[in-house]
């Protein structure tokens, strides 16, 4: 009797579950066209403003100091330079890495400056003397990226042993071992809120940590190819990781993929985002791509003109920052240059009105 009434009940439920299915297991697109895209931000175009030379070797990364007076760069040619961000002079250099320097970063509590090369070195610069007061031994391999946390003293290196480091800054203790990575980690990016860091490695995985444990609580294997720069949101609770199939936007904390950023076309070294919602990716073919942020719409491509002397291949984006107030644009680039870029003031929406349409689909993955 039992048997009978659950396949009476089974029949009863069938037919409405079938109506359902046509509505919900299978949504027809609706004429194709997506409508919840949000509309593009008008932006104005960026142009070239200057032009400075002073490394010999390739510029690797750059970093802005937080009262925005001047900044720092890192070079193959092995030295650190400090340069007057308003007028572009040189105020110092510093030396003492061997190999390529390829991660800095400028702390805003303490007159502190970070350095991370090939040479597996991380160093740590007091600025009131010029010379190096710590050093942070533990990478196997070449250290490729650096980043400060915001609200702890504890700083995070990848490198080429395939792991992220977490260093107690006073201490110089190696805190945590973030294994997990195939490959070499290229990409990180540190923030307040969880996950705290985020890397992202050449085995084209993005792995978000949770550092109290020392583990990845998220994997995202949804890149095909090697993400090489990641870049958080201040304000929105998102991250973007770049690499050379598109650029992905994720939701924090779970890692939720929000959608794609296509048109690039090349390997990607170097994102940055100020305050406008302008993002900005440098390339390994000399092209600096201007998105906004919340559309993904391409408003603007720089192509960046090499020095001359240098070939036409040595066009290269491998670091880019804005200053604090969003409105300089600084590059380190293959040519040996670092460059600066500003807003063009001059432009209107009517000069350089938006050519936008809504996506005809954009992907779920």
């Amino acid at each position: 009797a039992r048997l009978a009434t659950v396949a009476a009940a089974g029949s009863a439920t069938a037919p409405s579950l079938a109506g359902r299915a046509g509505t919900h297991l299978m949504p027809r697109r609706g004429g194709g066209v997506q409508q919840n895209v949000p509309k593009p931000e008008w932006h104005a175009p960026w142009k070239m403003m200057r032009v400075i030379s002073g490394h010999l070797g390739w510029v690797r990364c750059v970093a802005v100091d937080p009262t925005n007076e001047w900044f720092v760069t890192g070079s193959a040619d092995r030295t650190i330079k400090i340069w007057d961000l308003a007028s572009g002079t040189l105020k110092l250099t510093l030396t003492g890495h061997i190999s390529t320097v390829r991660g800095l970063a400028v702390s805003p509590r303490s007159p502190y400056l970070f350095s991370a090369g090939e040479d597996k070195m991380v160093r740590c610069w007091d600025l009131e003397y010029n010379r190096v007061i710590r050093d942070y031994h533990g990478h196997l391999s070449g250290v490729y990226c650096l980043s400060l946390h915001p609200t702890l003293d504890v700083l995070v290196t990848g490198g080429r042993d395939s792991v992220a480091r977490v260093w107690d800054i006073r201490t110089k203790a190696n805190v945590h071992t973030l294994t997990g990575h195939q490959q070499t980690v290229v990409g990180i990016a540190t923030q307040a809120l969880e996950p705290q860091v985020i890397t992202g490695s050449m085995d084209s995985t993005i792995r978000m940590w949770d550092l109290v444990a020392g583990k990845a609580s998220v994997v995202l294997t949804n890149h095909k190819k090697a993400v090489r720069a990641l870049v958080t949101h201040e304000k929105e609770y998102t991250f973007l990781s770049a690499s050379p199939d598109n650029m992905k936007k994720w939701k924090c904390p779970e890692g939720k993929f929000l959608h794609n950023i296509t048109g690039h076309n090349c390997i990607i070294n170097a994102l940055a985002l100020n305050q406008d919602d302008v993002l900005v990716a440098g390339g390994d073919n000399g092209k600096i791509h201007m998105y906004d942020w919340r559309s993904g719409y391409n408003f603007q491509t720089l192509e960046t003109i090499a020095q001359p002397g240098s070939l036409e291949s040595e066009r290269g984006i491998f670091a880019a920052a804005f200053d604090h107030s969003g409105s300089r644009l600084i590059t380190g680039e293959a040519d040996k240059t670092i460059k600066i870029w500003k807003e063009d003031a001059d432009a209107t929406p009517e000069t350089h009105p938006i050519k936008w349409e809504p996506p005809r689909d954009a992907k779920r993955y």
